[in-house]
């Protein structure tokens, strides 16, 4: 344990988590992260967007890597740290099913597993937190419907592991099309899943995501 006096506490670095339809430029967000040397690592093969993109690495999760993803997530961000300014998470929906899998396949016990697996995302998302490495992460988005005038939208996740991962973030938000213009929601009090620690915005365009005030 650290302590710091007197509120002198060290620089931090950023986490970003954005979350909407397939299509809307989640990962293409991406590039425009702040560092000068960034590693993608994608869970969904969506990379096509970061062609040619100067300073930007790609690690690609393969078949082969799903029998032991935990493990090999942990190396990759071990390493990672170390090297690169920022680290996205490409998709971690994805990620969350690949890990699910293998918990379940070594417990039949349903409700232990989904503790295992919130327990396995706080684990992960307090590591990226005090590494002092901007991270962005995205996940897929569900409608629950029209008759959801509030709290229509949330991450494609288990809630109480989104819960977890994401209690880590500085800025959660839901990115949507609105008059042909991508825009994120960072307003909470529209029911969805959002939140900004970073300054006051509540609706921004995309381009803005990593420009706070």
């Amino acid at each position: 344990m650290r302590f710091f006096k007197n509120g002198e506490l060290p620089p931090q670095a950023h986490m970003w988590l954005i979350y909407g339809d397939g299509g809307t430029g989640k990962t293409t967000l991406f590039r425009e992260a702040p560092g000068e040397k960034k590693l993608l690592i994608s869970f969904d093969l969506s990379t096509d967007v970061l062609r040619g993109a100067k300073g930007i690495d790609v690690g690609i999760i393969e078949q082969g890597d799903m029998p032991s993803i935990q493990h090999t997530i942990e190396q990759w961000l071990n390493r990672a740290i170390s090297t690169y300014d920022a680290i996205g998470l490409d998709n971690v929906s994805a990620l969350q099913n690949m890990v699910l899998e293998n918990i379940d396949g070594a417990s039949k016990d349903g409700r232990q597993n989904y503790q295992k697996l919130q327990l396995w995302f706080r684990s992960m998302g307090t590591m990226l937190r005090q590494s002092n490495v901007n991270v962005y992460a995205t996940a897929h988005q569900i409608d629950k419907g029209p008759e959801f005038m509030n709290g229509r939208y949330e991450a494609d996740m288990n809630a109480k592991t989104f819960n977890s991962f994401t209690s880590m973030f500085d800025v959660v938000g839901r990115l949507y099309l609105k008059d042909n213009k991508r825009v994120i929601e960072l307003d909470p009090e529209q029911g969805n899943h959002a939140k900004n620690r970073l300054d006051d915005r509540k609706l921004i365009n995309a381009s803005e995501l990593f420009q706070a005030n």
